[in-house]
């Protein structure tokens, strides 16, 4: 620190006129005001969605993402230009997978995290370990969780995170935006009585999504009730009460395309499944895998869904006067099975480590 030192006055007479004007007026270090505090603090504390308080080194300049949900919403808040590290699976948008490698969500690697010196890393509270909250606070890097259960939540966890990230105006747009196309779609398909589905998220063996799990309720969005009444996020579900239960269809989500046909011709031949009426039928919803992150993104998935499930509520209705068209729903609405994405047998490590689960949180 540099020291400031008194300056010397040379004469006797100068001590003295000194003296006299100290005497005549308040000392300057009585009398001034304390440096006011900086405008920036050096840190910011808030309470995660784990309900942790956390401590924010600001301003947020360098972000590490342990989630594909949370890279996601990195990017749609327009922030992925601080988003210097992600995991293995972060995979949407493309210019995810350029970015900096930790490794997976279950063992990412510390040191390399450690190497990118992050300001921050994000992580989600049902994806994440625990011991890498501790191990990241023992390397003195802050860490903020989220943990969004529901559709709305995932709006308000974007929110958050959009003004942990110090880019408020950013999250109250990109909830807007959400909420206005909930909205529409609302409108459209309210009085519509909802279809019955089952959502697979495995097929051997057969796993689905619990009542109270955020793809639950996206689906409830679409229009959509699903046939498994369970608690648990991941309940296995036996075929033959499918059978009993006869969904009028089966959902799956998938970012490929390439083995349509072959997948679901597989699948229409396994031991059980011939005696769904759906499967018989070909009654099959096959929508974006954006449905299986709790992230801005699921609100296509939703549209997706609806338009497959209710094409009636998205048909173009003629203007007064004009000839009605041939064909009154488009022809994407009415897309052949055979040439949507599916993947129903795709996995990942991660997923395998937490029963199975394919859903890339």
């Amino acid at each position: 620190m540099t020291e400031f030192a008194i300056p010397r006055f040379r004469s006797a007479i100068c001590i003295v006129i000194a003296a006299a004007l100290c005497a005549a007026a308040p000392l300057r270090a009585q009398s001034a005001s304390p440096t006011p505090p900086s405008s920036s603090p050096l840190f910011r504390e808030v309470t995660d969605e784990a309900g942790r308080t956390v401590r924010i080194p600001q301003p947020v300049r360098r972000i590490v993402s342990l989630a594909p949900s949370l890279t996601e919403t990195v990017y749609a808040l327009g922030l992925q230009d601080r988003l210097v590290g992600d995991t293995d699976y972060c995979d949407y948008p493309p210019d995810a997978k350029t970015k900096t490698k930790v490794g997976g969500a279950i063992n990412p690697s510390l040191e390399q995290i450690a190497a990118l010196r992050p300001d921050l890393v994000l992580m989600t509270k049902s994806l994440n370990r625990l011991e890498t909250v501790y191990s990241l606070d023992n390397l003195g890097i802050s860490s903020y969780a989220t943990d969004p259960h529901t559709v709305d939540e995932i709006i308000s966890s974007s929110k958050k995170l959009a003004d942990v990230l110090g880019a408020p105006e950013a999250g109250n747009l990109l909830a807007a935006d959400i909420q206005h196309r909930l909205a529409d779609l609302y409108h459209r398909i309210a009085a519509l009585p909802p279809k019955r589905v089952l959502f697979a998220v495995w097929t051997e063996p057969l796993i689905s999504v619990g009542k109270d799990t955020f793809i639950a309720d996206a689906m409830r969005r679409a229009g959509a009730v699903s046939i498994v009444d369970s608690s648990q996020d991941w309940p296995q579900v036996n075929l033959e009460e499918v059978a009993h239960l006869q969904p009028d269809y089966l959902v799956f989500a998938s970012s490929h395309s390439e083995s349509v046909a072959p997948q679901l011709d597989a699948l229409a031949r396994l031991p059980g499944w011939r005696i769904i009426d759906a499967v018989r039928d070909r009654r099959y919803a096959v929508i974006s895998d954006a449905v299986n992150r709790p992230a801005p993104r699921i609100v296509e998935a939703i549209e997706d869904l609806a338009k497959q499930l209710h094409p009636e509520a998205f048909a173009e209705k003629p203007e007064a006067g004009k000839e009605k068209p041939g064909k009154e729903i488009p022809q994407a609405q009415h897309q052949s099975f055979l040439h949507l994405p599916l993947d129903i047998h795709s996995s990942s490590p991660d997923a395998a480590t937490r029963g199975g689960c394919v859903c890339a949180r």
